[in-house]
């Protein structure tokens, strides 16, 4: 863990809100877009980040200052998404939550670059889980497979696989619009 994140955690466990407050402020933008991934629904993500910071407030003197934070915030949030999606049970698209940059290409550009990112979004919201939590590490956040694996607490085997399997399955349903 970064030396700032243990001594705003240190302050945070003496009851200093400033110190929360920075944290929060320092994670609350990744925390929102993971879960945002995680569930498809800015309104759901929001909801959920903010749920993910309050429990971590309330636990915060039984956090183990060994671990990352990230990684022990990333398992509250992450189960939050989880439970989430159990109890919405069918996942929805993430159609309506894509806001795709307007580059200075031409409407028609704009609109082919539209629909392949729509399909993209698409294609990762139906697969499982555990393969879509992989793909939004790896290349929306830009972790490491290490920080994947310390972050999901799975072997860095587990994470080589499951992203190959992921990406397995998006080339082949997106096989249409790659070649």
């Amino acid at each position: 863990m970064m030396d700032e994140d243990k001594e705003l955690i240190f302050q945070c466990q003496r009851g200093k809100m400033k110190a929360f407050k920075t944290l929060v402020e320092k994670y609350k933008k990744p925390a929102f877009f993971v879960a945002l991934g995680l569930v498809g629904n800015r309104e759901d993500a929001y909801d959920l980040s903010q749920e993910a910071f309050v429990r971590v407030f309330r636990s915060i003197k039984r956090y183990n200052p060994e671990h990352k934070f990230f990684t022990w915030f990333y398992t509250i949030l992450s189960n939050l998404c989880k439970n989430h999606l159990k109890r919405r049970g069918v996942q929805k698209s993430h159609l309506e939550n894509i806001d795709l940059a307007q580059d200075v290409y031409s409407p028609d550009v704009i609109l082919e670059k539209n629909e392949i990112n729509l399909r993209l979004w698409e294609e990762i919201s139906k697969l499982p889980y555990e393969f879509k939590e992989i793909i939004l590490l790896k290349h929306f956040h830009e972790f490491s497979y290490r920080k994947i694996s310390e972050t999901l607490n799975i072997p860095l085997g587990s994470v080589m696989s499951r992203l190959y399997y992921a990406r397995k399955k998006l080339k082949e349903n997106l096989k249409d619009i790659l070649d």
